[in-house]
C-alpha cells in the first residue's frame, strides 16, 4: 500500500504485518514467516503493527527469538491510538531493533498471573517471576534498553504511556501516525554483526503481509471460548448421534467439531484437570439423563463443565490470563447443553421403554377377530391380514380376542372380555 499520495522511492519494499489478536503459535508463526520472506526477498524492513493483551510464553519466546536474529531490521509499533502491548505483547516491542508507539498507547503488566488471572502465591510465584525478570532484562540488555525499569513490568506489574516509556528508554520513538515513523527511520543506521544497515524508509511502498486463509481460520479456532465451544457442540452432536442413530447431520457436524476443538487443543496449553473436569461434568448430564435425581446430578454436570472450561487452559511457568474462557460465554453453553442431555436422554428411555409400535410386536396388546373357532389352533383376522393362531382355551368361530405374544408367524390369544367382534 502506498503512503497518502507521495510517490514510491526505487528501494527495497517494507514488509508489514499487523499483529492485533492474542500471542498464539498461529499468529507467531504469521509473524516468523513474514520475517523470513523478509530476509529472502531483501526488504528494507519488517514492520510489525502491535496491539496485544497477551500470549503463550512458548510462541512469545519463538517470534522474540526470530526478531533477535533477524538478517533485516525489525520494528514494533504500538498503534493505533488505544492501543496497548501487554504481556507479551510489551516483551515483543523491547526485543526489537526500533521500538515506537503512538500517542495514547500503553504497554507492560507483565507480571505473571494463573490460567484463572489469580496471582500466583508461594514459592512457584518467586520462581516463575525470577525467570520472567530474568528473560526481560535480557532483552532489554540485548537492544539497549533499561534492564531495570523493564523488569518492573513483571516484578511490580508496570505499565507505561507512550511518553512515560519514551522517558523510561524502553521506546526509541512516538509517531503519531505510520508515515511520521517511516520519516523518522529514513537514513537511520541499525548495527549488524556482519555490517550495520541504512534505512531508506520515506516513501517507500510498504507491503502488508497477509495472513493465509488457512491461518485466520486456524487463528480463529484457537480463540479458548470457540475452542470450548467447538468442544461442547462436537460432545453435543456425537450424544445426539448416538441417542438416536441414523440421523447423520448431529453425528457428522459433532465430528467435525470435535476435530476442530482437537486441533485447537493442540495450539492452547491445555490443563488436564480441566480436562477431567469437563469429562466428568458431561457424564454427570449423561447420568441425570437416563437416573433422574431430581436435578441434583445435572447441576453438578454444569458446574463441572463451567469449572473444567475456566481451569481449562494454563501455561507454565508464565500463564496468561489472555487464554482465559469467559464465564459469560460458558456459563450459557453449558445451561442449554445440560437441557439438551437431559431432556433427549429422558426421550430416549421413554421410547425404550414404550410398546413397539412397528413389526408383529406392535401386535401385541390389540383386538383381532376369529375366523375360525380356535380349538388348540386356528385363524384370526387384524390389521386387514389373517394369522395363524392358538389359545389356551377354546373360542367360538366370530369372537374378540385379544393378542397377549407373537411367536413368528403364530399369534397367541385370550378371549377378549367383550363379546361384541370388533377388528383391529
Amino acid at each position: 500500500m502506498s503512503l497518502g499520495a507521495a510517490p514510491f522511492a526505487l528501494g527495497a519494499p517494507i514488509y508489514k504485518v499487523v499483529l492485533n489478536d492474542v500471542i498464539h503459535g498461529v499468529t507467531a508463526g504469521h509473524v516468523i514467516d513474514t520475517i523470513r520472506a523478509a530476509a529472502e526477498d531483501d526488504a528494507e524492513l519488517v514492520l510489525i503493527e502491535l496491539q496485544t493483551p497477551g500470549g503463550l510464553l512458548v510462541s512469545t519466546r519463538e517470534m522474540i527469538e526470530a526478531i533477535l536474529n533477524s538478517e533485516r531490521p525489525i520494528v514494533v509499533y504500538v498503534a493505533p491510538s488505544g492501543a496497548r502491548a501487554a504481556s507479551a505483547g510489551f516483551l515483543i516491542t523491547i526485543s526489537a531493533d526500533v521500538a515506537a508507539m503512538a500517542p495514547g498507547t500503553n504497554m507492560g503488566a507483565a507480571t505473571p498471573v494463573s490460567g484463572t488471572g489469580q496471582e500466583i502465591e508461594g514459592t512457584m510465584q518467586k520462581k516463575v517471576i525470577s525467570d520472567a525478570a530474568a528473560y526481560t532484562r535480557t532483552i532489554a540488555e540485548r537492544r539497549n534498553r533499561n534492564p531495570e525499569v523493564a523488569q518492573k513490568a513483571v516484578t511490580e506489574t508496570l505499565s507505561w504511556t507512550a511518553t512515560e516509556a519514551k522517558e523510561a528508554g524502553l521506546i526509541d520513538y512516538i509517531a503519531a501516525s505510520e508515515r511520521e515513523l517511516l520519516e523518522i527511520l529514513d537514513g537511520m543506521t541499525i548495527a549488524r554483526a556482519d555490517g550495520d544497515i541504512t534505512l531508506a524508509t520515506a516513501g517507500q511502498e510498504v507491503v502488508v503481509q497477509e495472513m493465509t486463509r488457512k491461518q485466520k481460520i486456524l487463528s480463529f479456532i484457537a480463540n479458548p471460548n470457540i475452542a470450548v465451544l467447538l468442544g461442547m457442540i462436537g460432545l453435543a452432536g456425537l450424544y445426539l448421534e448416538f441417542s438416536n442413530p441414523g440421523g447423520l447431520v448431529p453425528g457428522i457436524l459433532g465430528g467435525i467439531a470435535i476435530l476442530l476443538a482437537a486441533f485447537a487443543f493442540e495450539i492452547l496449553p491445555v490443563n488436564i484437570v480441566g480436562v477431567v473436569l469437563l469429562v466428568a461434568g458431561f457424564g454427570l448430564l449423561i447420568v441425570e439423563a437416563f437416573t433422574p435425581s431430581f436435578g441434583i446430578l445435572g447441576m453438578g454436570g454444569v458446574v463441572g463443565i463451567v469449572l473444567g472450561a475456566l481451569f481449562l487452559f494454563e501455561e507454565q511457568p508464565l500463564p496468561t490470563p489472555a487464554f482465559r474462557v469467559s464465564l459469560g460465554v460458558i456459563l450459557p453453553v453449558a445451561i442449554v447443553l445440560g437441557l439438551v442431555v437431559i431432556v433427549v436422554g429422558r426421550k430416549v428411555v421413554e421410547a425404550q421403554r414404550r410398546p413397539s409400535m412397528t413389526g408383529s410386536e406392535s401386535l401385541i396388546g390389540r383386538f383381532a377377530t376369529t375366523r375360525t373357532a380356535i380349538e388348540g389352533e386356528g385363524k384370526v383376522f387384524v390389521h386387514g391380514e389373517y394369522w395363524d393362531a392358538r389359545a389356551a382355551a377354546p373360542i367360538k368361530e366370530g369372537e374378540r380376542v385379544k393378542i397377549i405374544a407373537v411367536d413368528g408367524l403364530v399369534l397367541s390369544v385370550e378371549h377378549a372380555p367383550e363379546s361384541k367382534s370388533t377388528e383391529s
